[in-house]
């Protein structure tokens, strides 16, 4: 495959890059042999950053990976979807992530727990903010989202890198966006995957929660959370009243965008094969839009309730065409993808207000 050009990122994607060990459906990857199970790459800032660069945007990964096979496979794969990887970490000791993934017979994951663990923990774990202090400056002065998750404050090392990056936000010129992506397996393994955060957890992600310029979370995680899963709620509450989009798997999602509230019916999958990833696709998405409506150099554009609701339409097109494929990245789409599928597809139903 032929490497596409990297251009001046306009989106810094911060945070882990793994292997999603997918079971075989119904199953459980932890006991079934090597040939029943699937190894995907991913993991929420990689696909984020993957699916961008698909859709045309150019964008480039921050985080920390293993001198190893993995490290190697994502390099490559990264390089070839045109991600810059200035900002991209070799951890000489530690190993890359893999995490077991347990998919139900339609095709819903649970995280269940880790494997290829050597005793001294993950690459990802070990993120190391002198070295992306070192990056930063060739890397910021083009973007203009940083896009970041909860996952890397489950670690002293890699939540120090994470804090320092959300400190650069207001000297860089910067948006923060937050894809909460609550997973409590990186917290304690031995947690229960549908646990929610401890109020000692919920006070790490307070820096991250005050200063986020759009926010993405799942039903379950703006309840855990804010105890609503309203958008204008959650907004009026936080102290830069960001913008909102809360998502529920196949029900409506619901958003609180540039002061326009509203709801709007998902767009249905091709098929569905794995939903791993879906909400990443989604983010990606939102973001490259987001970015379609700002003028080179200038803030955003007074968007109206029509315009973000197109935004949100666009966005689910790209999260249901992820499901119709295994991955989280590999069934990414192209923006000639979603426009034809979008195309194609009824009108959705929704709610302004």
């Amino acid at each position: 495959m032929a490497k596409r050009a990297v251009c001046a990122p306009r989106v810094l994607c911060l945070g882990e890059a793994l292997v999603d060990r997918l079971g075989p459906l119904g199953g459980d990857p932890a006991t079934a042999t090597p040939a029943e199970c699937d190894d995907r790459l991913g993991g929420a800032p990689a696909n984020v950053a993957c699916a961008l660069a698909r859709l045309g945007t150019p964008v480039a990964f921050l985080g920390r990976l293993g001198d190893d096979a993995i490290g190697s496979s994502f390099q490559e794969l990264l390089r070839n979807r045109g991600v810059d990887l200035r900002g991209l970490q070799t951890d000489m000791q530690r190993p890359s992530r893999v995490v077991l993934v347990r998919r139900d017979a339609n095709g819903e994951r649970v995280f269940q727990g880790f494997a290829g663990e050597r005793g001294q923990d993950f690459a990802d774990q070990g993120l190391d903010h002198r070295q992306l202090a070192l990056a930063w400056p060739a890397l910021a002065p083009s973007a203009r989202w940083l896009l970041v998750g909860t996952i890397p404050l489950a670690t002293p090392a890699s939540t120090d890198a994470l804090l320092w990056a959300i400190e650069q936000v207001d000297h860089s010129g910067l948006r923060l966006a937050l894809d909460v992506n609550w997973r409590p397996t990186f917290w304690d393994p031995q947690a229960d995957p549908a646990a929610g955060p401890a109020p000692e957890q919920l006070a790490t992600m307070a820096p991250l929660l005050d200063r986020a310029s759009l926010i993405k979370l799942a039903k379950e995680e703006a309840i855990w959370l804010f105890n609503s899963a309203n958008p204008e709620a959650i907004s009026a509450c936080l102290p830069t009243h960001p913008d909102v989009v809360v998502t529920d798997g196949g029900n409506p999602v619901q958003w609180c965008i540039a002061g326009h509230a509203g709801t709007m019916d998902v767009l249905p999958p091709p098929r569905v094969v794995d939903t791993t990833g879906a909400g990443d696709a989604f983010t990606a998405g939102l973001l490259h839009q987001l970015l379609a409506l700002t003028p080179a150099g200038g803030s955003p554009l007074e968007l109206s309730a029509a315009v973000v609701q197109q935004v949100i339409r666009y966005a689910a097109a790209c999260g249901a065409l992820v499901c119709a494929g295994a991955g989280g990245i590999d069934p990414q789409p192209s923006a000639c993808d979603v426009e034809h599928f979008l195309q194609h597809s009824a009108p959705m139903a929704t709610g302004l207000r």
